[in-house]
């Protein structure tokens, strides 16, 4: 009794930790089995806050998220999901850190990110804000439906489904360098006519999502008998997965397609070189990297002078462990001298002491955190964890802007070199008649 008395408060206990919203809530909690049906085929506006329970933010948001949500009610619709539980429709959108706040508007199956403030308040402007444009586009007569139809409809999407034959299956997936999933199917086949939305909206999505790097193919097995007897086809569907050099895998996911992306985007991610660790030479390069970032991570190294080339290349190599062990959070990795950017320093706390350094900002909400353990890859792995589950302890730049960043020439690679003093030609230099040379 005593066990089964525990583990029923144990339950209890997780149940209410990951029930954030509950159905006296205003906020509609969406999962896989009803997203489509309530958000895709909506002409509602959507704002959709993405999840996970352990995260921190996430739970300090959930009563302003509640409060808009009923300030909304019949005007915008207000949702959750728990991208912890369904990774699936995480990944669909591209979810890498919580909470994500997306706006579901007039194309459904292109989300904007929504980057107003986290109060009540400016949840209810921001949605005024969205609801404004989407009933000024309609006015002008841009299409106000959800795209859904469209997105499904062979005739458009189909094509982002590569028709594969025994001609051009060889030159295509096992020649080139892409990353492909391939259906095996037959026209008769009652499952493989229900897999056919979803394989062609997976197609669309993992071809923008990828840059084309993985990509989603067909073969109609009935057909193409050479290629499909070649893999051992003999169920249909069958999907398999083809990476260059290596034997084909059988994909063992789920049919949606949330799931079909998310397989994909992970193969991606797996494949995908680390992302570059540059210099901070110019203001162009830090926009750039931590414009396209989520997050950027920012090392200030000691001047050259304190620890050599060898000491530096130290640092740097440990940056670059990390970004590939990181990798799939697509963040982008910057460094620069002691000294070199002195604003963005002192707008950091770090200026002047205590390097190496190393800041993880976010540009869109003008926010950065803080290594304050190690510059190690221990040190830097639990800095990087804690913020990917929405724990690390966050500031607020200063003046809500970027600071001056200068122009600095690149390092060369090799040690330092102290500045040359310039000799001064003494000679013609007289001392005093009255200096009395004894007094040396």
């Amino acid at each position: 009794t005593f066990i089964l008395g525990y583990f029923l408060l144990g339950c209890s206990l997780v149940l209410s930790v990951q029930s954030f919203y509950s159905a006296s809530d205003d906020v509609v909690e969406l999962t896989p089995s009803n997203f489509n049906r309530e958000v895709i085929q909506s002409d509602s506006l959507w704002l959709i806050e993405f999840y996970a329970p352990w995260c921190g933010h996430c739970q300090n948001l959930t009563p302003d998220w509640k409060k808009a949500a009923t300030a909304l009610k019949g005007i915008v619709k207000i949702g959750a999901v728990d991208a912890d539980q369904h990774k699936s429709l995480g990944g669909q959108y591209g979810v890498r850190g919580f909470p994500t706040i997306k706006v579901f508007g007039a194309n459904k199956n292109k989300p904007e990110e929504y980057q107003g403030g986290r109060s009540s308040q400016a949840i209810v402007d921001g949605a005024m804000n969205a609801l404004r444009a989407l009933v000024k586009d309609r006015l002008s007569g841009k299409s106000g439906s959800s795209g859904y139809n469209k997105q499904v409809d062979p005739a458009s999407s189909k094509k982002d489904v590569v028709e594969l034959t025994d001609d051009n299956f060889d030159k295509m997936v096992l020649e080139g360098d892409d990353v492909w999933m391939v259906e095996f199917f037959a026209p008769w086949c009652g499952h493989c006519k229900n897999l056919e939305p979803e394989w062609a909206a997976a197609a669309a999505a993992v071809r923008e999502q990828t840059k084309g790097k993985v990509r989603l193919g067909a073969v109609d097995a009935t057909v193409h008998q050479a290629v499909s007897s070649r893999y051992g086809i003999r169920g249909f569907p069958t999907i398999k997965i083809f990476r260059k050099g290596e034997e084909p895998e059988d994909y063992q996911g789920g049919r949606s397609r949330g799931d079909i992306i998310e397989r994909a985007l992970d193969m991606f991610s797996e494949n995908a070189p680390a992302p570059e660790l540059l210099e901070i030479l110019n203001e162009d390069i830090l926009k750039k990297t931590c414009e396209d970032s989520q997050l950027c991570i920012i090392a200030v190294l000691p001047h050259i002078l304190d620890t050599g080339a060898a000491g530096r290349n130290g640092y740097l190599e440990v940056m670059m462990k990390m970004s590939e062990k990181y990798k799939k959070k697509m963040w982008g990795w910057l460094w620069t001298e002691a000294g070199a950017q002195m604003e963005l320093e002192s707008s950091l706390g770090i200026g002047g002491f205590g390097y190496p350094a190393m800041a993880a900002i976010n540009t869109r909400k003008m926010k950065f955190a803080l290594l304050r353990g190690s510059f190690s890859e221990t040190g830097i792995h639990e800095f990087l964890r804690e913020l990917s589950v929405g724990r690390g302890s966050t500031a607020t730049f200063g003046g809500g802007s970027m600071p001056k960043i200068y122009s600095v020439e690149a390092w060369d690679g090799k040690d330092g070199q102290l500045p040359v003093e310039e000799d001064y030609d003494l000679s013609d230099v007289h001392l005093d008649d009255d200096f009395d040379k004894d007094e040396l």
